[in-house]
């Protein structure tokens, strides 16, 4: 396998040159279908940076991709996002066919003096791991060729001044619908849901009873984040919907578990479980304690005795 090739795309235009495709019909928007790309990812690991957004389904991959932490191979249906200045990197150990699908890249600049370039920011999808991409129904995906349709449409023909809000629109409506969809895949995907959250607990046990917790205090989201291999983004709106409680909230309802164990089954002073649990102040430890229990920490040890 050769060695891996870092490829910064500036603009559409160079996409289109790197894949053997014509010079797209508008500099700052376009969509491409996978079969008619003439130049594939060549043999080893080629590492691409995108200068503007991309979301793209594919299929009948013969490569993978990593993007974020994790390797990741397409099957039916399966839809991702980048926003710009991420890193795509593509493993390809032989010459095969041509994926199917399509792509939609569009520059910064085409959001330019628009609402959505400040709510794009918001759509979490775009700063998902590979292992949170949108696993989308049929219905779904046919959904969303029908509005990569249309902003194709839109923008192949006479441009005028209505073009641009047109697109606009459509791209919104586009982002509301994989978020909507991405509600979904929290809910129908329960196994994995399930999965994640047994992770998330086994990890706090393990850091709760370990030296790990004395030497660097309390776990943080982003600690968490990344022993899960997952975005902050992603995790905080799968809790959201799971549980109803944020990163910070479970971490704390863990550390009240933890301290009410402590409490009634050793003889540890208030002080040195607060220690124990990562507090360098007893104060903290014990407002946080009443305040998410109503009781002091010696309150609850009493009701014991």
């Amino acid at each position: 396998m050769s060695n891996t090739t870092l490829i910064r795309l500036k603009s559409i235009s160079e996409f289109h040159k790197l894949r053997g495709l014509p010079a797209p019909k508008h500099p700052l928007i376009s969509v491409i279908n996978y079969e008619d790309m003439t130049e594939q990812a060549k043999v080893g690991k080629q590492s691409l940076l995108f200068d503007f957004y991309m979301i793209s389904v594919k299929r009948d991959m013969d490569h993978k991709y990593r993007y974020g932490q994790k390797d990741y191979d397409f099957d039916e249906g399966v839809m991702f996002c980048m926003a710009p200045h991420q890193v795509l990197s593509i493993i390809r150990e032989e010459h095969g066919k041509n994926p199917s699908g399509w792509m939609l890249m569009i520059h910064p600049d085409f959001l330019w003096n628009t609402p959505l370039s400040i709510s794009i920011k918001r759509y979490d999808f775009f700063d998902y791991s590979v292992n949170e991409a949108l696993f989308l129904s049929e219905d779904e995906e046919l959904k969303m060729e029908q509005i990569i349709e249309n902003i194709k449409q839109e923008y192949q023909s006479n441009i005028d001044q209505f073009s641009q809000d047109i697109i606009i629109s459509q791209l919104e409506t586009m982002f509301n619908y994989s978020q909507r969809f991405y509600q979904r895949q929290f809910i129908t995907r329960k196994k994995a849901s399930h999965q994640f959250l047994e992770k998330l607990d086994i990890f706090l046990n393990k850091y709760f009873e370990g030296e790990y917790i004395i030497q660097n205090g309390l776990p943080t989201v982003q600690l968490l984040s990344e022993k899960l291999n997952m975005s902050t983004q992603y995790m905080r709106g799968l809790l959201k919907s799971l549980t109803g409680q944020t990163t910070q909230q479970i971490i704390h309802e863990k550390v009240i578990e933890k301290a009410k164990e402590r409490l009634s089954t050793t003889e540890l002073t208030i002080s040195e479980i607060a220690y124990e649990l990562g507090f360098e102040h007893s104060q903290s430890f014990n407002k946080l304690f009443k305040a998410k229990t109503n009781i002091s920490p010696m309150e609850f040890r009493k009701s014991f005795n």
